[in-house]
């Protein structure tokens, strides 16, 4: 049985895959965060995008306080 469920989350992951590269999504080596987002959850999407699923990450509402260096 659990060879069967990695089987499977292979196969879906792969089609994820197929879905961002259809997409685009590899197509340049500079990504920010709203694109690394896109390609991640594309893949876990997997099989869902073909039936309209689209996600996308919006990282303008993450707000990250980097500790600025001391004088």
């Amino acid at each position: 049985m659990g060879r069967l469920i990695g089987i499977l989350l292979v196969v879906w992951l792969v089609i994820g895959g197929i879905a961002a590269f259809q997409r685009g999504y590899f197509e340049d080596t500079r990504t920010n965060c709203s694109e690394a987002g896109d390609i991640a959850l594309t893949v876990v999407a997997g099989p869902l995008n073909y039936f309209g699923v689209n996600p996308k990450v919006d990282c303008a509402d993450i707000d990250v306080d980097v500790p600025e260096p001391s004088e």
